[in-house]
């Protein structure tokens, strides 16, 4: 995975919620608890930053995998 860049976007889940985490902006980052507003807000402010938006669709599971 590419390191993250000043400003890029990130929507993932976290704890039963899904959350916009902002790199090196956490003033910026929110949580939704919906994905679909989540990946709408997400989307919004990376290009109100132009920055880019990367969404994480990975499901908590609960197990440590390596998908490596």
């Amino acid at each position: 995975m590419d390191a993250m860049s000043q400003n890029d976007v990130t929507t993932r889940s976290n704890r039963g919620q899904w959350e916009n985490a902002v790199e090196g902006r956490p003033e910026l980052s929110a949580s939704f608890s919906s994905k679909e507003e989540a990946i709408d807000q997400g989307r919004a402010t990376a290009d109100e930053l132009g920055s880019e938006h990367t969404v994480d669709d990975a499901e908590p599971t609960g197990a440590v995998t390596d998908e490596g």
